[in-house]
């Protein structure tokens, strides 16, 4: 198959979030005429620990024969074209420097939440964070084909106006519904108002391009419920196939880490979450 200029990088280690991951870019990659780029990070070895693995030196051979076949098969599978790169190094890292080289459309990558691993946990999070283009986390076993319906949750924040632009297209894209939600405590009845009056100027920018929008206040009472759990939980009443949030970090200097409620909302939701920066940041990230 003759190699495409879109790009879907895809991180794979060989275990089965990773494959899950892979086979639900399938679609992306078809809907955006994109090829699929696997990639395989070789974790360099402490010199000491090297010597008491003598199989390290074939590793390398083993794991390309193995990255080979199954882009080979899954492309047969797909029908989408799909390559490979092996790299040596620090798994986010070479992660994010790679979307850049090959000028990736997107990441696609399985997590496991909170839990520690070659492309899962904590190197994820750090891909979120750095990566110079959107990425979408799957942490779910089971999954829609398509893409129907997107929850884009929003607050009163300055990057609003992106969010919901990044909708629009996504939901061109893929001929899908906008979910808007806003969560709220029931005891801010001031902030109410403004929530109120935002939502629904957001639901009438959606309408305006031919999309259908439906939209909630989710009130929560303090101490009761978290708002993570309360969001999460109206995702999986109206089947949301894809949540949509911002990565704006809450302290600036925090260089590697983004926002409480963004990495909640990556670690626990079953459904794929698409994570990007505010324009400004993108910006910034690719110059």
């Amino acid at each position: 198959m003759k190699t495409k200029q879109n790009k879907i990088l895809v991180p794979i280690d060989f275990s089965e979030q990773s494959l899950i991951a892979l086979k639900q870019s399938y679609n992306l990659a078809k809907i955006q005429d994109a090829e699929i780029v696997l990639l395989y990070v070789l974790e360099e070895l402490n010199p000491v620990i090297k010597v008491f693995f003598s199989e390290v030196s074939g590793l390398k051979e083993a794991v390309e024969k193995n990255l080979k076949t199954l882009a080979e098969d899954s492309s047969k599978e797909s029908g989408v074209p799909i390559s490979y790169l092996l790299t040596k190094g620090s798994v986010y890292n070479k992660i994010v420097k790679t979307a850049k080289a090959i000028k990736a459309k997107m990441i696609v990558m399985g997590t496991q939440g909170a839990a520690r691993g070659k492309f899962i946990g904590s190197n994820s999070l750090r891909v979120v964070k750095t990566s110079p283009c959107p990425v979408i986390t799957i942490k779910g076993k089971k999954h829609q084909k398509g893409c129907k319906k997107i929850l884009l949750p929003l607050d009163l924040t300055k990057a609003t106006t992106d969010k919901v632009n990044i909708g629009i297209k996504l939901a061109k894209l893929f001929n899908a519904q906008i979910n808007v939600a806003s969560i709220i405590l029931s005891d801010k009845n001031e902030v109410l108002s403004k929530l109120e009056e935002q939502i629904n100027e957001v639901k009438e920018v959606i309408e305006k391009e031919n999309i259908k929008c439906e939209t909630t206040l989710i009130p929560i009472e303090k101490g009761k419920k978290k708002l993570v759990s309360a969001l999460l939980d109206y995702a999986e009443d109206i089947a949301a196939d894809l949540i949509l949030i911002m990565t704006q970090q809450e302290n600036d200097f925090k260089e590697l880490f983004i926002g409480s409620k963004a990495q909640a909302i990556i670690n626990k939701s079953e459904i794929p979450v698409m994570s990007v920066l505010p324009q400004k940041k993108f910006e910034q990230k690719n110059k």
